[in-house]
């Protein structure tokens, strides 16, 4: 019993990272994102981004599922590819 209640302290300690990178991606797509935020909707009725998901999609899927690291370096990897001359399209986190 003790031992559990240990191992859940220690588990929520190690996700408080993740949770917190998740809340400000959240923040940002709900208020600036071109393709989610209202006014980029506005301004964009048809999207912006030229990958699905977008960016942002990608970063929080990558680090709810590769953690804060790991997930980042691939979400980063991935903004660095959105450029003007990248074909764009379907690009699921792997």
């Amino acid at each position: 019993m003790v031992l559990n209640n240990i191992l859940e302290t220690i588990t929520k300690i190690i996700r408080l990272p993740r949770r917190g990178v998740l809340f400000l991606l959240k923040f940002y797509r709900v208020n600036f994102s071109p393709d989610h935020s209202p006014g980029g909707r506005r301004k964009y009725p048809f999207g912006y981004c030229r990958y699905k998901p977008s960016c942002s999609e990608y970063a929080s899927l990558s680090i709810e599922k590769h953690g804060v690291i790991w997930g980042g370096l691939k979400a980063l990897w991935r903004v660095l590819r959105c450029n003007p001359l990248s074909k764009g399209g379907y690009d699921p986190v792997d």
